[in-house]
């Protein structure tokens, strides 16, 4: 299944074997979140790019992705298995990935799309205003450089 814009279950030709995170690289909220997800993945399931680098935007436009920036910066985007998926979607499929107690967060499919991603926008929406923002990306350490996509932009 293919759609204009990224979203649920877009068909995505990346040879990555691991699922992508895109985030907003500037976001402190994102960058935690980052931190807390590479901190629960201790089997290196997840590849990440900031959504601001040559290489998030190259691997966003192989995905298919035709939104400005800004609208995808709203948003965590998880690319995995062919699919990229959005908003709280893609906040579940992470989880879902981490092991317990984390991949029970799959329960919350329950939840209709709609309810969920207006949870989530509220929080997109005012996570600059509350977790604040920097002037650029995180520099991943030296033992996690292998784990960005973007690694080389930083260095």
């Amino acid at each position: 299944m293919t759609r204009e814009k990224p979203g649920i279950d877009t068909l995505v030709p990346v040879s990555e074997p691991h699922p992508i995170i895109l985030f907003d690289g500037v976001c402190n909220l994102c960058n935690a979140s980052v931190q807390w997800i590479i901190r629960r993945d201790t089997r290196d399931v997840f590849r990440f790019a900031a959504l601001q680098s040559d290489a998030g935007r190259r691997v966003l436009s192989q995905a298919g992705g035709n939104a400005t920036l800004d609208e995808n910066l709203s948003s965590m985007i998880v690319i995995d298995q062919g699919r990229v998926l959005t908003k709280s979607d893609a906040a579940i499929a992470i989880a879902s990935r981490l092991g317990a107690p984390w991949r029970w967060a799959k329960v919350g499919r329950v939840i209709p799309r709609f309810a969920r991603d207006w949870a989530y926008g509220v929080v997109a929406r005012n996570r600059y205003r509350v977790f604040g923002k920097q002037e650029s990306c995180m520099m991943p350490t030296p033992a996690l450089r292998a784990r960005f996509l973007d690694a080389q932009e930083q260095a």
